[in-house]
């Protein structure tokens, strides 16, 4: 991992630090933060955020600014995997604003996830 994104994740482990239900876990070149095992966000190399939400509010995300459907080597994810943009998540307030996002699009642990 880069400067970059050792930098975003600690800005993400400091924003979510106070949870104890986070584990983080290095995957897929990523620092990776996960909420009851399942991804929330990621801090990419470059600065960029991957995060994880259900396909219809991907869909509807992909208007914010600076947020596109995530790229994994060769492979365009899903519109349940966004990048963001290392511009769009400068102050903390945006970076929370994703934050929110993958945590409500992950529900309640007590939900059954979606079989992909």
């Amino acid at each position: 991992m880069d400067a970059a994104g050792n930098e975003l994740a600690d800005r993400v482990r400091a924003l979510l630090g106070a949870d104890t239900e986070i584990e983080e876990r290095r995957m897929f070149g990523t620092r990776a933060f996960l909420d009851h095992g399942h991804i929330l966000v990621g801090a990419r190399p470059g600065g960029v955020l991957l995060v994880r939400v259900d396909d219809e509010s991907g869909a509807a995300l992909l208007t914010e600014p600076g947020a596109a459907r995530a790229v994994m080597g060769a492979r365009t994810m899903s519109s349940g995997w966004l990048d963001v943009v290392p511009g769009a998540i400068e102050d903390d307030t945006a970076l929370m604003f994703w934050l929110d996002v993958a945590r409500e699009s992950a529900g309640s642990p007590d939900e059954e996830p979606e079989q992909d």
